[in-house]
């Protein structure tokens, strides 16, 4: 008897791979062969359709259409959407290079793994969302998580504070790059003018009144930087507090 979904997914957090399931050979309607449905070609189906529509047009209805099969063929081999969100980010974290923990250089370290990440979640607009509110059991998800926490640990960081920051930077990556995506897909609707420019911010704040004093003197510090400047800046005011955290010579 062929293993269930259930069971496939246990394996799979079991060995920290996704391999191929001995598909049958399946037949288009015009009598062609098309591509056996495998949990590999699942993932890579829906990432493809994440790049180029984003991730709130994946389902498991619109991934089947993809896959030219039915919702119930995918379900042999996945268990549910979450199930599929944990592959996905699990995919993305595996090609993610940890380093070797080192107390002198473990701030660079912690921030280096971070951006690497956060790009890693910008290559498909809005996928963090399959992080949230998860908790992590896929291998290749937690190799992440272990990789951050012993840099943190190799900083000399507090054990509890080392395992809420790896939470607490988790989530702000996920929480920066969902921004960042929502960000680009209205800026890509034309005519909807939610996203504005820095100069158009800054004149918007100029015409403030006199009740936003603060807001009006520093506007330009509060417009300054890159969105990737402002990532820097808060993933290092986070681990800067860290208790017993070593400090740089």
């Amino acid at each position: 008897m062929s293993p269930t979904p259930q069971e496939r997914r246990a394996a799979r957090h079991q060995l920290g791979t996704v391999g191929p399931t001995a598909p049958a050979g399946r037949r288009g309607p015009s009598g062609g062969r098309k591509k056996p449905i495998t949990v590999d070609a699942i993932i890579s189906t829906a990432f493809d359709i994440v790049e180029r529509e984003g991730y709130e047009a994946l389902s498991m209805r619109r991934l089947a259409t993809a896959l030219e099969t039915g919702p119930s063929s995918l379900y042999a081999h996945v268990v549910n959407k979450e199930d599929l969100d944990e592959l996905l980010i699990g995919r993305l974290c595996a090609e993610i290079e940890l380093p070797e923990p080192d107390p002198e250089r473990w701030r660079q370290q912690i921030v280096g793994v971070c951006a690497r990440l956060r790009d890693q979640y910008l290559r498909y607009p809005g996928i963090s969302r399959a992080a949230f509110a998860a908790a992590p059991s896929n291998l290749d998800t937690l190799r992440v998580g272990e990789g951050m926490l012993a840099i943190l640990l190799a900083g000399g960081v507090d054990p509890l504070a080392a395992a809420w920051a790896v939470d607490s930077l988790s989530l702000y990556v996920s929480a920066y790059t969902l921004e960042v995506s929502l960000a680009g897909t209205r800026l890509s609707r034309d005519g909807e003018g939610w996203v504005v420019s820095r100069d158009e911010l800054m004149r918007r704040f100029a015409a403030l009144p006199d009740t936003f004093p603060q807001t009006k003197r520093y506007a330009t510090e509060l417009t300054a930087g890159t969105v990737h400047d402002r990532f820097a800046f808060a993933v290092g005011l986070m681990i800067d507090g860290l208790p017993g955290a070593r400090h740089d010579r």
